[in-house]
């Protein structure tokens, strides 16, 4: 059978909670708001304040927009799951979805590298950082963020849509590019040497800087002064506990799509299946909202005024 001849996939993760659907709905809603309204507020923020045109704050505005753009590839669509009875899926929302998931990770990662870089040239090279984080340095860091994810993803949609399948059952929530291939007649050699040269390039290049740059940002802090440190630790911690909590919800997302756990409560399966795509987009902006103060007063000053 081949994959133009799939018309819709099924989604058999879904488990009948009767009355407690309506629960899980309301739930999920109030998490899409909480995401949508306190990304848009720092957007806002960032955008309209001059003092925050600054490279930190640029990528952090890049970040949060790709929080939205990532739960909006999701949320709605589950929502609608959730009081449907049944779970299925057209093929082409199925692989515009597994486009927007995937494009989504691989920007926050690379994205989460490039602030990275960012602290490192603060921190490391303070003197020199108004001079390498030029605006055009900017303008590159950010396009490099954002397109060869869409390319490398536009790719592996190409390559799974012209697979042969031989069944149309997904046992997840949502449609992911793993699971196509599992239903493939034959072994896609292309696809799995595909996805592991873009693991290369989208996960383990980005994972490279962020850990070069924290060894050279914790080598400043233990031979420099008790304010480098201070520095290091208000500005850094945001976004390390920001790429441990990303760096688990992915690991478990790929461990599940290539191992068998059935032994493993469907509920918490769900819930940690869900964990980057919910977790991330509320964590970060309360993360940096709360803890980078010049962020945090012109929230209040911002939300005062609206409120006035």
């Amino acid at each position: 059978m081949n994959s133009t001849q799939v018309l819709y996939f099924t989604l058999s993760a879904y488990i009948d909670t009767g009355s407690v659907k309506y629960f899980s709905f309301l739930i999920i809603l109030c998490l899409y708001v909480l995401i949508v309204g306190s990304n848009v507020l720092l957007i806002v923020v960032i955008c309209v304040n001059r003092s925050l045109h600054e490279p930190m704050y640029m990528f952090l505005c890049s970040l949060f927009v790709n929080e939205l753009y990532g739960s909006t590839s999701l949320l709605p669509f589950l929502l609608v799951q959730i009081l449907s009875d049944v779970h299925i899926i057209s093929a082409p929302l199925c692989f515009l979805q597994i486009f927007s998931v995937y494009t989504y990770g691989c920007v926050e990662f690379i994205n989460l590298a490039v602030v990275s870089y960012d602290r490192y040239v603060a921190i490391c090279h303070p003197l020199q950082y108004n001079s390498v984080m030029t605006s055009r340095k900017i303008v590159f860091l950010v396009s490099i963020t954002w397109l060869p994810p869409v390319f490398a993803v536009g790719g592996t949609i190409v390559l799974s849509s012209s697979l042969q399948l031989c069944g149309n059952v997904i046992s997840k929530i949502f449609c992911g590019n793993h699971s196509i291939i599992k239903l493939a007649c034959e072994e896609p050699r292309v696809n799995n040497i595909y996805e592991l040269f873009m693991v290369f390039l989208i996960v383990c290049v980005p994972g490279s800087v962020i850990l070069y740059t924290y060894m050279r940002i914790l080598k400043v802090c233990f031979s420099g002064s008790k304010q480098t440190r201070q520095k290091a630790v208000s500005t850094c911690t945001p976004h390390l506990a920001s790429v441990i909590n990303f760096s688990f919800g992915v690991s478990f997302d790929v461990l599940q799509s290539r191992f068998d756990m059935n032994n493993v409560p469907s509920m918490l399966r769900i819930f940690l299946s869900l964990y980057f795509l919910t977790c991330q987009p509320v964590f970060n902006p309360v993360l940096y909202g709360l803890n980078m103060s010049k962020i945090r007063s012109l929230c209040k000053k911002l939300l005062q005024k609206f409120s006035s």
